[in-house]
């Protein structure tokens, strides 16, 4: 029977994506592994591999489709030996289409009891048609393959637990399911399922409307330029930390001088490798360090919130702004407390050029323990940022700039640099919040700690 390729969920946020290029045309033969399309999210662009082997029959979706839904149908694959016209033709409803006439015939349906067999029918029909959904109405993230195969075997996908990347459902969670022998619960014919009651929507407060700013200025006098995914994206979860997280604000000042004079001697000590130095430090990359020792120093700082449990974590994994066209983005260094500074730098410049190409990973920014946001290179001097959950902090730096202080006594010139923690008050109170910023000024202001 012919095979539906869906749009994929390629991160668990994902709702939508944009459908960039076809890589292969209809009639092409296409085996699993075989890149097909490149799908870009709202923050990079993601090549689709094939699961099933078989032909191209038909392509649904064409290249430079925007904003297409996850699970949607994007083509149809001819099994092996099937003849290709016919699956074109006969491809099955994508799971988006084959859930919509789901309740018309719960609403249709006659007071008279229907026919055993019929009744039965449709029970089940729903069961396997519909996106699956998890306890509380969510979707399930699974590999189309899976998807098949939990279909094939009338598995649902709502009681398997994933092991693939963020717990997707992959093949071998579906295989493992089924021969366990444990089986989905199942609908009695002639009882109707029940029904989730409809979620109430976020009564999100919203700005202006857009005619109500537009009669604010003359005609012509400005242009319309349509938000894209990643801006998109960025004003959602930003609006909502502002409306759901309590944040409070910590800044100190903290003395560069040592640590610049380390960077310079460590950037001179540097191996050199066909004509080039092994690295070379910036400050940005002594901050990501000393943030994450200071996680580690502070561990009830190194935390999430839930409404259910405190996310405590045992490594820090540091997010670090990257602007970008149009955006920015946030990769991670992972377990940075346990990493030298010059495999941090090394990382920091691979992760930021692959972030303004948008050919980070999924995994490579998302998640994450905390989080850096330097503008110092710009001249700022002072600024506060916005916790990006699942993070409880943020660490906004300035601008180092010399500026005159009191030391034993006596006015001297220092070059300083002023940094604000931002904490979701909710996870980490105001004396923790101190605690985690006065560890970070002592590892910058003392920077060979950062070295044992």
């Amino acid at each position: 029977m012919p095979i539906n390729i869906t749009m994929p969920a390629l991160s668990p946020t994902m709702e939508e994506g944009n459908l960039a290029k076809w890589l292969v045309k209809e009639g092409d033969k296409v085996g699993p592994g075989d890149v097909i399309a490149e799908i870009e999210t709202d923050k990079a662009t993601m090549e689709v591999e094939a699961v099933d082997e078989g032909t191209v029959a038909k392509i649904v979706v064409p290249a430079g489709t925007d904003g297409v839904k996850v699970n949607a149908l994007i083509a149809i694959l001819a099994a092996e030996g099937e003849d290709v016209t016919a699956a074109a033709a006969g491809g099955a409803p994508s799971p988006e289409k084959a859930e919509a006439p789901k309740a018309e015939p719960a609403a249709a349906a006659p007071a008279v009891p229907a026919p055993k067999e019929p009744v039965a029918e449709q029970t089940k029909a729903p069961a396997v048609a519909q996106a699956p959904a998890g306890d509380a109405g969510e979707r399930v993230f699974a590999s189309p393959l899976a998807r098949r195969l939990a279909k094939e075997a009338g598995v649902d996908l709502a009681s398997v637990s994933g092991s693939g990347p963020h717990g997707r459902v992959v093949k071998n969670d579906i295989e493992a399911f089924v021969s366990s022998g444990a089986k989905a619960p199942v609908e009695q014919p002639g009882q109707k399922p029940a029904e989730a009651a409809p979620a109430a929507p976020a009564s999100a407060p919203k700005g202006m409307s857009e005619d109500a700013v537009l009669k604010l200025f003359a005609e012509g006098s400005y242009e319309l330029v349509p938000h894209d995914g990643m801006r998109k994206t960025i004003a959602k979860r930003l609006q909502e930390s502002k409306q759901t997280i309590p944040h409070f604000y910590v800044t100190v000042d903290c003395e560069l001088d040592a640590l610049m004079a380390l960077r310079a001697q460590l950037n001179s000590a540097a191996p050199q490798k066909d004509g080039k130095a092994a690295y070379k430090l910036s400050v940005n990359d002594l901050v990501i360090k000393a943030l994450a020792l200071s996680l580690r120093d502070v561990p009830d700082a190194n935390v999430s919130w839930t409404d259910n449990n405190m996310v405590k974590h045992k490594h820090a994994d540091v997010g670090v702004a990257v602007s970008i066209p149009g955006g920015l983005i946030t990769p991670i260094v992972r377990q940075a407390e346990l990493k030298s500074l010059s495999a941090i730098s090394n990382e920091m410049k691979d992760l930021g050029k692959r972030a303004k190409e948008r050919k980070l990973k999924p995994e490579e920014y998302q998640g994450g323990t905390t989080a850096v946001s330097n503008m110092g290179m710009m001249g700022v001097k002072n600024f506060a940022a916005v916790v990006n959950p699942p993070h409880a902090t943020i660490l906004a730096v300035g601008a180092g700039e010399q500026r005159v202080i009191a030391r034993n006594g006596e006015m001297v010139i220092a070059t300083v640099m002023s940094v604000t923690l931002s904490t979701d008050h909710r996870c980490v109170d105001g004396a923790l919040g101190a605690e985690l910023i006065g560890a970070f000024k002592r590892y910058i202001e003392n920077p060979m700690g950062m070295l044992v």
